[in-house]
């Protein structure tokens, strides 16, 4: 009898809460309607993707913010428009972009351990979100270059170089703001 009350212990414990699937839900909300709202400067975007991304860090944990970004990725697949410029569809997800598109969930997870494991102190949240932002320019710019058949000097100066300085102020707001919105949000 004690095995089969240890078993229904921890799968109770493993259910999400209301408030958590509603955070869920409000985070991808978010993130469809901020992620479309962007700047063509290129065959890239400026978009508040990962800005969004990073608050949600700090108002759901990895795995959940993962989910939300995932929930994302699903509803632009099947052609919703919200992705960068109101667009949509597989062929966007799949298209030279979509590196990027997908180098956000290692970007959240990498980001989302340091701000986790350093409950949000500033410096070790900015150094992980940016070693989390460096790996979704690889793994994006890797993607552009095969996709688009660029060279690599060619994807870097039109698919990083003109996103780090706003990239740099979205970390810093996020890193400032983001504990805010954590310790308001744990009051409730």
């Amino acid at each position: 009898m004690s095995t089969n009350n240890n078993i229904i212990e921890k799968t109770s414990t493993q259910r999400i809460s209301t408030q958590t699937m509603a955070l869920i839900a409000v985070m991808t909300a978010v993130t469809c309607v901020l992620a479309p709202l962007s700047i063509p400067i290129g065959p890239v975007p400026i978009s508040l993707t990962n800005l969004v991304i990073y608050f949600g860090l700090y108002i759901l944990d990895v795995k959940e913010e993962a989910l939300s970004y995932f929930v994302y990725l699903l509803i632009g697949f099947v052609g919703l428009p919200v992705f960068s410029g109101f667009t949509g569809g597989a062929a966007k997800l799949l298209g030279p972009t979509g590196g990027y598109l997908i180098g956000f969930l290692p970007m959240l997870i990498i980001a989302g351990i340091a701000i986790n494991a350093f409950d949000g102190k500033i410096i070790p949240s900015v150094i992980g979100m940016i070693l989390g932002t460096a790996v979704c320019y690889v793994l994006g710019t890797i993607w552009f270059c095969i996709s688009a058949d660029y060279n690599m000097k060619a994807a870097l100066a039109i698919c990083v170089i003109p996103f780090l300085p706003g990239d740099a102020i979205k970390i810093m707001l996020a890193a400032i703001i983001g504990p805010q919105l954590q310790k308001r949000l744990r009051k409730l």
